[in-house]
This record gives C-alpha cells, sequence and structure tokens, in this order.
C-alpha cells in the first residue's frame, strides 16, 4: 500500500471517530427526530392504508353489483329460453359470460385490496406499538441523562471547591474557638468577683455572726418586747 493511500485511509479513519463522536454526543436528540420521523412516516402510511380501504370498498360494491347483474341477465335467458327464443337466450348467455368475466377480475382485486389492508392495518398497529414503546424509552433516557448531569455537576462542584470548603471549615472553627474564649472569660470574671468582691465578705461576716443583723419583723417585735419588759 502506498503512503499516499495510508494517508488516505487514516483520513476515512479519523472521520469515522469524529462522526461516531457527534452521534454519541447528540445520542438522545438523534433519537428524538428518529421518532418524530416514524411518526410522520406512519400518519402517510395511515393515509396510504385509507385509500387501499376506500378502494376495497369500491372493488366490494363493484363485485355486488356485478353478482346481481348476472343473476337478473341469468333470469332473463330462463326467460328467452321458455319463448323458444335460443337466439335471445344466446345473446344473454354472451352478456352473462362478459359480466362473469369482469366479476372475477373485481374479485380478484378485492381479494387483493382484502389482503394488503388486513397486512397493512397489522404492520400500522405494530409501528404504533412501536412508537410508544420508543416514547416511553425516550423518556426513561432523557431522565437518566438529567440525572447524570446533575450527579456530575454535584461531583465537579464538590471537587472543585473541596478546598474552599477546607478553608470554610477552618473559618468557622476559629469562630467557635474565640467564642468559647469569651464565655470563658466571662465566667471567670464572674467566678473572681464572687470570690474578692464586697457581697462575698459580707456573707463571710453574718456566717460568722459578726455585723449589722437582718431587719425583719420578728427582730423588730423582739426588741419592742424587750423595752415593754424594761417599763
Amino acid at each position: 500500500m502506498s503512503i499516499f493511500k495510508k494517508i488516505m485511509t487514516a483520513i476515512r479513519g479519523g472521520a469515522t471517530e469524529v462522526g461516531e463522536a457527534i452521534v454519541d454526543s447528540n445520542g438522545t436528540r438523534i433519537f428524538e427526530q428518529e421518532i418524530r420521523d416514524s411518526e410522520h412516516h406512519l400518519t402517510k402510511a395511515k393515509r396510504d392504508l385509507t385509500n387501499v380501504m376506500a378502494q376495497q370498498m369500491a372493488a366490494s360494491r363493484e363485485v355486488e353489483r356485478l353478482q346481481r347483474e348476472v343473476t337478473e341477465h341469468e333470469g332473463y335467458a330462463a326467460q328467452a329460453l321458455e319463448k323458444g327464443d335460443e337466439s335471445l337466450a344466446l345473446a344473454v348467455a354472451e352478456k352473462i359470460a362478459g359480466l362473469e368475466t369482469e366479476l372475477s377480475s373485481q374479485q380478484q382485486a378485492l381479494t387483493s385490496f382484502e389482503t394488503n389492508a388486513n397486512r397493512l392495518k397489522e404492520l400500522v398497529r405494530k409501528s404504533e406499538r412501536q412508537i410508544q414503546e420508543y416514547k416511553r424509552q425516550l423518556s426513561m433516557v432523557k431522565t437518566t441523562e438529567s440525572v447524570q448531569k446533575a450527579t456530575s455537576a454535584i461531583t465537579d462542584n464538590f471537587s472543585s471547591s473541596n478546598s474552599k470548603l477546607l478553608n470554610a471549615k477552618d473559618s468557622l472553627e476559629r469562630i467557635k474557638a474565640k467564642q468559647q474564649q469569651f464565655d470563658d472569660k466571662m465566667k471567670a470574671a464572674e467566678v473572681l468577683e464572687a470570690e474578692t468582691g464586697d457581697s462575698s465578705l459580707e456573707a463571710q461576716l453574718k456566717a460568722a455572726g459578726i455585723g449589722a443583723a437582718d431587719n425583719n419583723a420578728s427582730s423588730v417585735l423582739d426588741r419592742i418586747k424587750a423595752k415593754q419588759n424594761k417599763g
């Protein structure tokens, strides 16, 4: 193989790969368009089937008409024979022969129309079922594609922002540590105040019975009683 042929083969191979890549990347759109094309062809097939069925009906009416004419002319021939007019009977017989030839042709056409109509009806029914199945499959394919895109987006976003998430976590921990430190300082101040303040000293003196007594109703009443006893 010459170099030129090899180059052309490589180009064709590359074109095939590019073509397959385009088909793969647009698979859902292509599938959906193929369904629409199938529906279009099915609509045309139904119109064609309608024409075949109309021809079938016309052939059926023609067969019935010819059958009536044959029966009618057979009666004419019998009447001519009853009257002894064999020449007239023969002419009628020739007419009947022509009608029967035409009847045979129409019966063959009617049979052909019936056979084709039945076959086309079955094909239409199968095509309709197949298209409905493809539509269900298309819906599932689109749903799957959407889920996969969402999953990919989430994964990509997490991967690209992973360092940002770690930084945010560090910031949160620093904020929490600072707030905890503030709470600890407030609690320490309260403990220190309790241990060193005037209220703490007064509590200790009171517990030892030193200092002013609480002014309450009992102490006031005891004081009044003591004054009365002295008087």
